[in-house]
C-alpha cells in the first residue's frame, strides 16, 4: 500500500483545512486508516483513525468537535476536515494504514499500522 498525504497549508487561527490521503495497492474499505502529527522534537501523535472491522471514527480529545475523518471509496481517499485551526495544532500530518482492527484502547498506536504516507506540514498561525 502507498499512500499520499496533500493539502496542508498555512493559515490562520480559526481557519479551516482539508487533508486527503490517497491510496494504491490497497482500497480503504479493507484497512483501518488513521492521522497522525509531529512536531520537530516532540513524539508523533495520534490524531484519528477510522477502524476497518466497523468503520467507526477515533479521535484524540484535543481536536474532538474540530477535525473530522472520512472516506470516499469510490476515490479511495480518506480526509481530514480540521475546522477551528489553533496554532497547537502545526505539526507535520501523516496518514497511516494497517490490516488490523485494533480495540479502542490500541488504535492510536502508531504500531497498529503497517504503511505510511509522507507528511504534509499543517501551520497555524496566531
Amino acid at each position: 500500500v502507498q499512500l499520499q498525504a496533500s493539502g496542508g497549508g498555512l493559515v490562520q487561527a480559526g481557519d479551516s483545512l482539508r487533508l486527503s490521503c490517497a491510496a494504491s495497492g490497497r482500497t480503504f474499505d479493507t484497512i483501518t486508516v488513521g492521522w497522525f502529527r509531529q512536531v520537530v522534537g516532540k513524539d508523533r501523535e495520534f490524531v484519528a483513525a477510522i477502524r476497518r472491522s466497523d468503520r467507526r471514527s477515533f479521535y484524540t480529545d484535543s481536536v474532538k468537535g474540530r477535525f473530522t475523518i472520512s472516506r470516499d471509496i469510490a476515490k479511495n481517499t480518506v480526509y481530514l476536515q480540521m475546522n477551528s485551526l489553533k496554532p497547537g495544532d502545526t505539526a507535520v500530518y501523516s496518514c497511516a494504514a494497517g490490516t488490523r482492527s485494533p480495540i479502542v484502547s490500541a488504535i492510536n498506536l502508531p504500531s497498529m499500522y503497517d504503511y505510511w504516507g509522507q507528511g504534509t506540514q499543517v501551520t497555524v498561525s496566531s
